[in-house]
């Protein structure tokens, strides 16, 4: 066939998030012949960071690259696996000499997809420019790949939208992390590009955005720093499914994936 089929999972919290994946992701591999699995980690380990545990499980469940953001680097092991495994992502515009790197080109079906991480500036903080340092990705694996997708860990829709149409026709995909909030805006952009503001959280929605309610709820009350504490309930997975022509490199389509959906209505206490 001339069609991969791309699953990108969003935000993995903690064990919650593990834990739901390791329940139904073979299942939505099966069912939706999935050639190719990318998962954002950067909150797997108890809701910061990434550690050689969390790793283990994740890739062996069939997960090729895992993407980060900001808090990627929270803890301290990230240094070890960022020295031996390239298939663990930090953003790409990060400063020059930051340890990681923030991009891989990995064999998939005959074909070589390039898989990039790239962080925001709005609301973040203030390192390399995103959109040149895209370009300059797009320059450097132009030879060897035309299949591109690009987690985009960004803060403000305004930025991610702009990069998403600064990039149209040059990308297979541009998909949104880090608010954790899954948006209903997926679409094939006029170039062949895919795109999504936010993947959403594959993780405990009784919280707030993973963090449990109270400890959260507090720090905008008393404006004080709360320790963070991983949720437990309420799980989701939350993903995107993306069809790709593999001469072309352009997107077919895009889907998006919430299980189980949300209650939209009231449920009574029969008791």
């Amino acid at each position: 066939m001339n069609t991969l089929e791309i699953l990108f999972i969003g935000d993995i919290v903690g064990k919650p998030g593990i834990q739901i994946l390791q329940t139904f992701l073979k299942n939505l591999v099966e069912n939706n012949k999935i050639d190719f699995i990318i998962a954002n980690g950067e909150n797997v380990a108890d809701g910061k960071g990434i550690t050689e545990k969390e790793l283990k499980i994740l890739t062996d469940l069939g997960i090729k690259v895992i993407t980060g953001g900001n808090h990627i680097f929270e803890k301290q092991q990230f240094q070890e696996i960022a020295k031996k495994e390239k298939i663990v992502l930090r953003p790409l515009n990060y400063p020059k000499g930051t340890f990681g790197q923030g991009y891989v080109v990995m064999d998939c079906e005959g074909v070589k997809i390039t898989v990039a991480s790239l962080q925001g500036r709005a609301f973040l903080q203030a390192i390399d420019c995103p959109f040149r340092t895209a370009e300059w990705l797009i320059e450097k694996v132009k030879k060897e790949s035309n299949i591109i997708i690009i987690d985009f860990h960004a803060e403000a829709t305004a930025e991610k939208i702009a990069l998403a149409n600064f990039l149209d026709g040059k990308v297979t995909a541009i998909v949104g992390t880090h608010t954790h909030i899954q948006t209903a805006d997926e679409r094939i952009l006029p170039g062949g590009t895919a795109y999504i503001t936010d993947v959403g959280m594959t993780g405990p929605y009784d919280s707030v955005i993973g963090m449990k309610k109270e400890a959260a709820i507090n720090r905008f009350l008393y404006q004080t720093p709360q320790k963070y504490q991983t949720a437990q309930d309420d799980v989701h997975l939350a993903a995107v499914i993306i069809s790709v022509d593999k001469s072309t490199g352009k997107a077919k389509k895009i889907r998006r994936i919430f299980f189980p959906e949300f209650h939209t209505e009231l449920v009574e206490n029969e008791s």
